[in-house]
């Protein structure tokens, strides 16, 4: 069976080229978009920054500090399906330049008035809300797109380097957004967001779409109930959910609780943190080629989840500081190999004019399975300590991987057939 295949790390050069980590930036097409995402990605982070600052700013109520995030993350649990469904249904490159003009519109309205000080709490939360609903709209049209601007034997490295982009900006974005807010006010870190944009709307504004795959004209609903039909009879799409959730639920518990690790170093520990936690996404994405050369799929996912649910204990353990940068670093690097895998997996499970549903419930999954975990782990924090909590996660984590018994990830979902015009 595919799913079993070990490929052999002995293999021609034109493919050991294909694979190399950094191919995918010798395309034109796929480096322009990823500088722009990076840049983009950098932009939202300091926007979080910002406006995470500016609520403390405004009141002192916990609870209004804390609706900030859930404000950003409430539209993903409330129209990612639809926007999965629409970008089937319509053309995903202008669908994208929709969605990225609306969240310029709406972080510059907010950059505006907070430049004016004609922002409240309620203001500052519904503005917030806007750009979580842009983003909601934007994410499974803009992952869809992946295959489209790479070769296919190019696709998984690609993937992985998307995922690295994502954590470098998460290492470089809230440094910048606190410098930013330090030196000039928050309403400047929502107006830079605002130009971030701008990089990708001119790649997809000069980017000319090749024929794709199309749907019938329906109502989004049937379009939605048509993507559960599918994941039913599709036992390759039921397996990258099931093992997303299995994993994400666990995963999220480093991430949710370094803050309270990180407490005895003050804010600026926890920035360098988390720039080691993009470090090590980089070097794994560099590595990732090699691995996958190696190993399965299903052999790279339970490696790296053993390597991340270690870290994730021994972050819970460890109290010297230079010994927490090495366990970050480390859970980077598994992390980009998991979620890259993961990604390739749910990027290729279905044909190209089903690829936007598929997307919205694996993202879905994945962001409902964090919200969860971050609840569950937060809350076993609060009860028994940070480091019970991380054990725990950790053991979670361990235990998901028995879902590989009967939720096996094939081998054949890294390569990407080109789309063509469906009748």
């Amino acid at each position: 069976m595919a799913d079993n295949i070990t490929v052999s790390p002995v293999r021609g050069p034109s493919i050991q080229r294909a694979d190399a980590a950094w191919a995918p930036l010798g395309e034109p097409l796929f480096r322009s978009l990823w500088i722009a995402a990076v840049v983009s990605y950098t932009g939202t982070w300091m926007q979080n920054v910002g406006g995470g600052w500016l609520m403390t700013q405004l009141t002192t109520s916990p609870l209004m500090v804390s609706l900030v995030q859930a404000a950003a993350a409430v539209p993903f649990f409330l129209v990612v399906l639809p926007a999965g469904a629409l970008a089937d249904m319509v053309d995903r490159r202008r669908l994208l330049l929709f969605t990225q003009g609306w969240m310029v519109i709406a972080a510059a309205a907010l950059g505006v008035l907070t430049l004016l000080q004609a922002v409240n709490p309620w203001v500052l939360l519904m503005f917030t809300f806007l750009l979580g609903l842009g983003a909601a709209m934007n994410d499974p049209a803009w992952q869809a797109i992946t295959p489209e601007v790479i070769s296919p034997e190019r696709h998984a490295s690609a993937v992985a380097l998307n995922s690295a982009g994502f954590n470098v900006a998460r290492a470089v974005g809230p440094a910048l957004g606190g410098l930013v807010v330090a030196a000039a006010g928050s309403g400047w870190s929502f107006l830079l967001n605002a130009a971030s944009f701008f990089g990708v709307i001119f790649f997809l504004y000069q980017w000319r779409r090749a024929p794709h795959e199309t749907v019938p004209k329906q109502r989004v609903w049937d379009a939605i109930c048509e993507g559960f039909r599918h994941v039913r009879a599709t036992p390759q799409v039921r397996s990258v959910l099931i093992r997303t959730g299995a994993f994400s639920v666990g995963a999220t518990s480093l991430l949710a609780l370094l803050p309270v690790v990180c407490q005895p170093h003050g804010a600026q520990g926890y920035g360098f943190l988390l720039t080691c936690f993009g470090l090590g996404a980089l070097a794994g994405a560099a590595v990732l080629p090699r691995l996958r050369l190696r190993y399965s799929v299903d052999g790279l996912v339970a490696g790296a989840t053993v390597v991340f649910a270690a870290m994730t204990f021994m972050a819970g353990q460890t109290h010297i500081f230079e010994w927490l940068c090495l366990v970050l670093f480390t859970a980077g690097a598994a992390w980009i190999g998991i979620l890259a895998c993961f990604n390739v997996v749910a990027q290729t499970m279905c044909p190209s004019w089903m690829r936007g549903r598929a997307l919205s419930m694996y993202l879905l999954v994945m962001q409902g399975g964090m919200a969860l975990g971050s609840a569950i782990w937060g809350a076993l924090a609060s009860w028994q300590g940070v480091p019970a909590a991380l054990m725990w996660s950790s053991i979670a984590m361990i235990a998901g991987l028995t879902s590989i018994v009967r939720h096996r990830l094939s081998a054949a979902e890294l390569k990407t057939a080109p789309a063509v015009v469906r009748d």
